[in-house]
Protein backbone atom coordinates (compact mmCIF):
# COMPACT_ATOMS: atom_id res chain seq x y z
CA UNK A 1 0.00 0.00 0.00
CA UNK A 2 1.26 3.49 -0.84
CA UNK A 3 2.74 5.08 2.29
CA UNK A 4 0.54 8.25 2.32
CA UNK A 5 -2.62 6.11 2.24
CA UNK A 6 -1.25 3.84 4.96
CA UNK A 7 -0.31 6.81 7.12
CA UNK A 8 -3.76 8.35 6.70
CA UNK A 9 -5.28 5.13 8.00
CA UNK A 10 -2.99 5.22 11.06
CA UNK A 11 -3.79 8.88 11.69
CA UNK A 12 -7.51 8.08 11.64
CA UNK A 13 -6.97 5.26 14.16
CA UNK A 14 -4.95 7.58 16.37
CA UNK A 15 -7.41 10.46 16.15
CA UNK A 16 -10.36 8.24 17.05
CA UNK A 17 -8.72 5.99 19.64
CA UNK A 18 -5.70 7.70 21.18
CA UNK A 19 -7.55 10.06 23.50
CA UNK A 20 -4.88 11.68 25.67
CA UNK A 21 -1.98 10.86 23.35
CA UNK A 22 -3.36 12.60 20.30
CA UNK A 23 -3.25 15.97 22.05
CA UNK A 24 0.53 15.59 22.19
CA UNK A 25 1.08 13.83 18.88
CA UNK A 26 -0.62 16.58 16.87
CA UNK A 27 1.99 19.09 18.11
CA UNK A 28 4.73 17.30 16.16
CA UNK A 29 5.88 18.22 12.63
CA UNK A 30 4.14 16.06 9.98
CA UNK A 31 6.88 13.42 9.43
CA UNK A 32 7.21 12.68 13.14
CA UNK A 33 3.45 12.87 13.65
CA UNK A 34 2.89 10.28 10.92
CA UNK A 35 5.51 7.95 12.37
CA UNK A 36 4.02 8.27 15.86
CA UNK A 37 0.57 7.47 14.48
CA UNK A 38 1.97 4.32 12.85
CA UNK A 39 3.47 3.25 16.18
CA UNK A 40 0.24 4.00 18.00
CA UNK A 41 -1.95 2.15 15.47
CA UNK A 42 0.10 -1.04 15.82
CA UNK A 43 0.24 -0.71 19.61
CA UNK A 44 -3.54 -0.18 19.65
CA UNK A 45 -3.97 -3.39 17.66
CA UNK A 46 -1.97 -5.31 20.26
CA UNK A 47 -3.88 -3.74 23.16
CA UNK A 48 -7.20 -4.56 21.51
CA UNK A 49 -6.23 -8.23 21.42
CA UNK A 50 -5.68 -8.21 25.18
CA UNK A 51 -8.88 -6.27 25.88
CA UNK A 52 -11.04 -8.27 23.47
CA UNK A 53 -13.71 -10.85 24.20
CA UNK A 54 -12.04 -13.85 22.51
CA UNK A 55 -11.02 -16.83 24.60
CA UNK A 56 -7.56 -16.62 26.23
CA UNK A 57 -6.28 -19.31 23.86
CA UNK A 58 -7.39 -17.30 20.82
CA UNK A 59 -5.93 -14.12 22.30
CA UNK A 60 -2.58 -15.85 22.76
CA UNK A 61 -2.68 -17.08 19.17
CA UNK A 62 -3.43 -13.54 17.99
CA UNK A 63 -0.48 -12.24 19.98
CA UNK A 64 1.75 -14.82 18.31
CA UNK A 65 0.56 -13.56 14.94
CA UNK A 66 1.42 -10.04 16.08
CA UNK A 67 4.95 -11.24 16.91
CA UNK A 68 5.21 -12.54 13.35
CA UNK A 69 4.02 -9.15 12.08
CA UNK A 70 6.86 -7.42 13.97
CA UNK A 71 9.40 -9.58 12.16
CA UNK A 72 7.86 -8.82 8.76
CA UNK A 73 7.36 -5.05 8.93
CA UNK A 74 7.89 -3.60 5.46
CA UNK A 75 6.54 -0.64 3.42
CA UNK A 76 5.18 -2.97 0.70
CA UNK A 77 2.77 -4.76 3.04
CA UNK A 78 -0.92 -4.77 2.02
CA UNK A 79 -1.75 -4.13 5.70
CA UNK A 80 -1.84 -0.30 6.07
CA UNK A 81 -0.54 -0.36 9.64
CA UNK A 82 2.40 -2.62 8.78
CA UNK A 83 3.09 -0.58 5.63
CA UNK A 84 3.17 2.69 7.59
CA UNK A 85 5.39 1.15 10.24
CA UNK A 86 7.72 -0.18 7.56
CA UNK A 87 8.09 3.30 6.09
CA UNK A 88 8.59 4.82 9.55
CA UNK A 89 11.22 2.20 10.40
CA UNK A 90 13.11 3.15 7.22
CA UNK A 91 13.16 6.81 8.34
CA UNK A 92 13.74 6.44 12.09
CA UNK A 93 15.78 3.95 14.17
CA UNK A 94 12.72 2.28 15.71
CA UNK A 95 13.68 -0.38 18.30
CA UNK A 96 11.23 -3.01 17.04
CA UNK A 97 12.04 -5.20 20.05
CA UNK A 98 9.93 -2.71 22.00
CA UNK A 99 6.85 -4.07 20.21
CA UNK A 100 7.81 -7.56 21.35
CA UNK A 101 8.05 -6.20 24.89
CA UNK A 102 4.55 -4.73 24.51
CA UNK A 103 3.22 -8.08 23.32
CA UNK A 104 4.86 -9.76 26.32
CA UNK A 105 3.08 -7.28 28.60
CA UNK A 106 -0.31 -7.84 26.99
CA UNK A 107 0.27 -11.57 27.33
CA UNK A 108 0.61 -11.00 31.09
CA UNK A 109 -2.91 -9.52 30.98
CA UNK A 110 -4.31 -12.45 29.03
CA UNK A 111 -2.81 -14.90 31.51
CA UNK A 112 -4.40 -12.98 34.39
CA UNK A 113 -1.17 -12.17 36.15
CA UNK A 114 -1.34 -10.48 39.58
CA UNK A 115 1.40 -8.40 41.20
CA UNK A 116 2.67 -9.27 44.68
CA UNK A 117 5.03 -6.27 44.78
CA UNK A 118 5.78 -3.05 42.97
CA UNK A 119 8.90 -4.65 41.50
CA UNK A 120 6.68 -7.17 39.71
CA UNK A 121 4.34 -4.41 38.52
CA UNK A 122 7.29 -2.36 37.27
CA UNK A 123 8.19 -5.16 34.84
CA UNK A 124 4.66 -4.98 33.43
CA UNK A 125 4.72 -1.17 33.22
CA UNK A 126 8.00 -1.13 31.34
CA UNK A 127 6.66 -3.66 28.87
CA UNK A 128 3.31 -2.04 28.07
CA UNK A 129 4.23 1.64 28.43
CA UNK A 130 8.01 2.02 28.63
CA UNK A 131 8.13 0.26 25.27
CA UNK A 132 6.08 3.07 23.70
CA UNK A 133 8.38 5.63 25.31
CA UNK A 134 11.42 4.03 23.74
CA UNK A 135 9.77 3.95 20.33
CA UNK A 136 8.72 7.58 20.70
CA UNK A 137 12.23 8.79 21.56
CA UNK A 138 13.58 7.05 18.47
CA UNK A 139 11.21 9.22 16.43
CA UNK A 140 11.80 12.43 18.40
CA UNK A 141 15.58 12.16 18.26
CA UNK A 142 17.79 13.17 21.18
CA UNK A 143 21.36 14.30 21.72
CA UNK A 144 21.98 11.56 24.28
CA UNK A 145 19.86 8.70 22.93
CA UNK A 146 20.64 6.08 25.61
CA UNK A 147 19.86 8.48 28.45
CA UNK A 148 16.73 9.67 26.64
CA UNK A 149 15.51 6.10 26.12
CA UNK A 150 15.99 5.33 29.82
CA UNK A 151 14.11 8.47 30.89
CA UNK A 152 11.30 7.78 28.42
CA UNK A 153 11.00 4.31 29.93
CA UNK A 154 10.62 5.94 33.37
CA UNK A 155 7.89 8.21 32.01
CA UNK A 156 6.17 5.13 30.66
CA UNK A 157 6.12 3.65 34.17
CA UNK A 158 4.67 6.89 35.53
CA UNK A 159 1.93 6.98 32.91
CA UNK A 160 1.05 3.32 33.35
CA UNK A 161 0.78 3.77 37.12
CA UNK A 162 -1.65 6.58 36.36
CA UNK A 163 -3.59 4.23 34.08
CA UNK A 164 -3.78 1.67 36.90
CA UNK A 165 -5.54 4.23 39.11
CA UNK A 166 -7.62 5.81 36.35
CA UNK A 167 -8.97 2.46 35.15
CA UNK A 168 -9.37 0.74 38.51
CA UNK A 169 -13.09 0.02 38.15
CA UNK A 170 -12.86 -0.87 34.46
CA UNK A 171 -10.03 -3.34 35.15
CA UNK A 172 -11.90 -4.93 38.05
CA UNK A 173 -14.78 -5.63 35.68
CA UNK A 174 -12.28 -7.60 33.56
CA UNK A 175 -10.99 -9.46 36.62
CA UNK A 176 -7.70 -7.56 36.63
CA UNK A 177 -6.01 -6.06 39.69
CA UNK A 178 -2.74 -4.22 39.19
CA UNK A 179 -2.29 -2.61 42.61
CA UNK A 180 0.57 -4.53 44.29
CA UNK A 181 -0.67 -6.95 46.95
CA UNK A 182 1.90 -5.79 49.49
CA UNK A 183 0.61 -2.21 49.17
CA UNK A 184 -2.93 -3.40 49.87
CA UNK A 185 -1.66 -5.26 52.93
CA UNK A 186 0.31 -2.24 54.13
CA UNK A 187 -2.85 -0.12 54.32
CA UNK A 188 -5.19 -2.86 55.48
CA UNK A 189 -7.12 -2.72 52.22
CA UNK A 190 -9.29 -5.69 51.28
CA UNK A 191 -7.80 -7.34 48.15
CA UNK A 192 -11.38 -7.63 46.91
CA UNK A 193 -11.32 -3.92 46.18
CA UNK A 194 -15.08 -3.60 45.77
CA UNK A 195 -15.39 -4.53 49.46
CA UNK A 196 -12.55 -2.27 50.62
CA UNK A 197 -13.06 0.24 53.39
CA UNK A 198 -13.11 3.70 51.73
CA UNK A 199 -10.46 5.10 54.06
CA UNK A 200 -8.08 2.20 53.39
CA UNK A 201 -8.69 2.40 49.65
CA UNK A 202 -8.09 6.15 49.72
CA UNK A 203 -4.78 5.61 51.53
CA UNK A 204 -3.66 3.08 48.92
CA UNK A 205 -4.68 5.34 46.03
CA UNK A 206 -2.80 8.31 47.51
CA UNK A 207 0.28 6.13 48.09
CA UNK A 208 0.25 5.04 44.44
CA UNK A 209 -0.29 8.66 43.34
CA UNK A 210 2.86 9.68 45.23
CA UNK A 211 4.75 6.81 43.62
CA UNK A 212 3.60 7.84 40.13
CA UNK A 213 4.60 11.45 40.78
CA UNK A 214 8.10 10.38 41.77
CA UNK A 215 8.44 8.53 38.47
CA UNK A 216 7.19 11.60 36.60
CA UNK A 217 9.73 13.77 38.42
CA UNK A 218 12.54 11.52 37.27
CA UNK A 219 11.27 10.87 33.75
CA UNK A 220 10.63 14.53 32.93
CA UNK A 221 14.38 14.96 32.85
CA UNK A 222 13.81 13.83 29.25
CA UNK A 223 12.44 17.19 28.13
CA UNK A 224 15.74 19.13 27.95
CA UNK A 225 17.15 16.37 25.72
CA UNK A 226 14.48 16.90 23.04
CA UNK A 227 13.85 19.57 20.41
CA UNK A 228 11.13 22.09 21.21
CA UNK A 229 8.20 20.46 19.43
CA UNK A 230 9.02 16.97 20.68
CA UNK A 231 9.34 18.37 24.20
CA UNK A 232 5.92 20.02 23.77
CA UNK A 233 4.45 16.70 22.68
CA UNK A 234 5.76 14.92 25.76
CA UNK A 235 4.79 17.87 27.97
CA UNK A 236 1.21 17.73 26.72
CA UNK A 237 0.87 13.98 27.25
CA UNK A 238 2.42 13.99 30.71
CA UNK A 239 0.59 17.16 31.72
CA UNK A 240 -2.76 15.51 31.03
CA UNK A 241 -1.78 12.47 33.08
CA UNK A 242 -0.54 14.61 35.96
CA UNK A 243 -3.86 16.44 36.06
CA UNK A 244 -5.66 13.09 36.24
CA UNK A 245 -3.50 12.28 39.27
CA UNK A 246 -4.39 15.64 40.83
CA UNK A 247 -8.08 14.93 40.28
CA UNK A 248 -7.73 11.53 41.94
CA UNK A 249 -5.74 13.01 44.82
CA UNK A 250 -8.66 15.31 45.66
CA UNK A 251 -11.19 12.45 45.66
CA UNK A 252 -9.39 9.08 45.84
CA UNK A 253 -12.65 7.15 46.39
CA UNK A 254 -13.68 8.19 42.86
CA UNK A 255 -11.26 5.56 41.56
CA UNK A 256 -13.87 2.84 42.14
CA UNK A 257 -16.82 4.83 40.83
CA UNK A 258 -15.76 5.08 37.22
CA UNK A 259 -12.97 6.02 34.82
CA UNK A 260 -11.30 9.29 35.71
CA UNK A 261 -10.83 11.60 32.74
CA UNK A 262 -10.49 15.25 31.73
CA UNK A 263 -12.85 17.18 29.46
CA UNK A 264 -11.61 17.92 25.95
CA UNK A 265 -11.21 21.64 26.66
CA UNK A 266 -8.87 20.91 29.57
CA UNK A 267 -6.72 18.56 27.49
CA UNK A 268 -6.48 21.22 24.77
CA UNK A 269 -5.54 23.83 27.38
CA UNK A 270 -2.75 21.60 28.74
CA UNK A 271 -1.46 21.02 25.19
CA UNK A 272 -1.49 24.76 24.44
CA UNK A 273 0.47 25.50 27.61
CA UNK A 274 3.06 22.89 26.72
CA UNK A 275 3.80 24.69 23.44
CA UNK A 276 5.00 27.74 25.36
CA UNK A 277 6.85 25.61 27.91
CA UNK A 278 4.39 26.04 30.79
CA UNK A 279 3.80 22.82 32.78
CA UNK A 280 0.25 21.44 32.59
Amino acid sequence: MIAPVAYRHCEEVTRSRAGNFYYGIRLLPPPKRRAMCAVYAFARRIDDIGDGTSSPDEQLRSLERARDDVSSIMPASPDPVIAALGDAAARYPLPLQAFVDLIDGVEMDVRGERYPSFEALEVYCRRVAGSIGRLSVAIFGAGRPEEAASLSDDLGVAMQLTNVLRDLREDLARGRVYVPADDLTRFGCDPQLEAADPASLGAVVRFEIARARSWFDRGLGLLPLLDGRSASCVGAMTGIYQRILAKLDRRPAEALRGRISLPAWEKAWVAARSVVGVPG
